[in-house]
């Protein structure tokens, strides 16, 4: 079941939003009574994450940001 929330009310309480994505649940964001966007958990779209690098394969507890932005 999707839940309809605020803009406002999703950027006063965004933890309790995480935690409920994290939990299965969506959510359908709306401003001005009309729809913005939609947070859903990630295991409900997987064709939309891949694996590009896994950087804990170079360095062990992975790399950081900065190390990898000098290097490009």
């Amino acid at each position: 079941m999707e839940h309809i929330i605020g803009l406002k009310e999703l950027r006063e309480r965004t933890d309790v939003y995480i935690r409920g994505a994290a939990r299965g649940r969506s959510f359908l964001v709306v401003r001005r009574s009309r729809p913005v966007f939609r947070i859903t958990p990630p295991d409900e779209a997987p064709e939309l994450w891949e694996t590009v690098v896994d950087f804990t394969k170079v360095k062990r507890g992975g790399v950081s940001l900065d190390e990898i932005l000098k290097r490009l």
